[in-house]
């Protein structure tokens, strides 16, 4: 079983990141364990306890996982930027990284597929323009919630589980936004692990096969003449 460790930013990104992962293993019919090491804290708490993680495991050598996912705003700053301070913090970290970056923040994601949007709350919600205005997106998705005639009480994010499993993956693959960047990866991955699940499975169906086959035995012909 493939194991899949968690550091994400705040409340928004753990929802984000759960409700796409378990849409994932539906649909790719993998068996992984994955778990949220860091759910909340922001940024800084963030890359502190992945740093700190990272030299628990190289120390313990112990439970170390296939993949390690990392979620954090992109706050304007561009990927590769934010690439670089979590490539910093988890060196000595030699098995797959995937690096969720919603830029500039998740609140974001939630608004890109309007038919999505639709289909959960009744009415479509306008694509939001790229801008670095601290809150905008938590505004845009409290008036975009607001304008279906719903109230929130956690200003939208309530609703990230459902507009996940609503979204359409191809779609926002193809649109060049941060989602397609991670959307593409984390899609590679499981297509992997569905590979080599496969084969593993028609290798144990070989031995199976082989294991059932009847034993051909040997017999000595009865009408030998006396010498």
């Amino acid at each position: 079983m493939h194991k899949v460790v968690l550091f994400v930013e705040d409340t928004g990104h753990r929802l984000f990141i759960e409700a796409l992962m378990n849409r994932m293993i539906r649909l790719y019919n993998v068996e992984i364990e994955y778990k949220f090491e860091a759910a909340v804290g922001g940024h800084g708490a963030v890359i502190t306890g992945l740093k700190q993680y990272i030299r628990d495991m190289r120390r313990d050598k112990k439970g170390v996982p296939n993949l390690l996912i990392v979620a954090i705003d992109g706050n304007c700053k561009g990927f590769s930027g934010k690439k670089q301070e979590i490539d910093n913090a988890v060196k000595g970290f030699n098995n797959e990284l995937i690096c969720a970056i919603p830029d500039p923040h998740i609140e974001r994601w939630l608004l890109l597929d309007s038919a999505a949007f639709k289909k959960v709350l009744g009415k479509g919600c306008s694509a939001p323009m790229q801008k670095c205005e601290r809150d905008l997106y938590k505004r845009l998705l409290l008036e975009a919630v607001r304008n279906a005639g719903i109230d929130p009480y956690l200003g939208g994010v309530e609703y990230t589980e459902a507009i996940v499993n609503a979204m359409n993956l191809d779609y926002l693959e193809r649109i060049g936004d941060s989602l397609s960047r991670f959307l593409k990866e984390l899609r590679q991955k499981f297509q992997e692990w569905e590979r080599e699940q496969q084969r593993g499975g028609q290798q144990v169906r070989e031995q199976e096969a082989a294991y059932d086959a009847p034993s051909v035995v040997a017999e000595l012909p009865t009408d030998i003449p006396p010498t």
